[in-house]
């Protein structure tokens, strides 16, 4: 299917530009959460009428991202969670858990702007852990999980 897009995704594409994607992935989350529009002529003309408020909407969004980013590259956040004596978690740290100790430092963040390539963590120590606030605007810290006082 045929769209355009209405803001920068990752892997897809800048501001308007015009990219074929499969028809679920246009229907099911594209297009309802408003990132996306179909490429027929109306929507073309439309857009094009409307770029210059789109595209001033996109750099206040980033703007705000690379200040959030400034706030948060390299703080240390400190996640008590209870261990063992090996130093292992009897559960385990999550992008959800992480999220909400970056939203109590007060800079605004959702768990999927966090990102864990080897997945959850699951011991006592110190974790590189990437913010993603935009595609354009990653924050890296430090996430220092230690054992919970009992």
């Amino acid at each position: 299917m045929q769209i355009i897009l209405l803001e920068k995704i990752g892997g897809l594409g800048n501001l308007g530009d015009v990219v074929t994607v499969k028809n679920g992935y246009a229907r099911n989350f594209l297009i309802p959460s408003g990132k996306a529009k179909r490429a027929t002529e109306a929507n073309m003309k439309e857009f094009e009428a409307r770029r210059a408020e789109l595209e001033a909407k996109q750099a206040e969004i980033l703007a705000d991202a690379k200040a959030r980013q400034e706030k948060l590259n390299g703080q240390t956040i400190t996640i008590a969670q209870k261990a063992g004596v090996d130093g292992r978690l009897f559960g385990s740290v999550t992008n959800a858990d992480i999220a909400a100790a970056v939203v109590a430092v007060g800079i605004q963040a959702a768990k999927s702007n966090v990102r864990l390539p080897d997945g959850p963590l699951k011991a006592v120590g110190e974790y590189e852990v990437e913010v993603a606030l935009h595609t354009d605007a990653v924050a890296t810290v430090t996430v220092a999980v230690v054992a919970a006082a009992e």
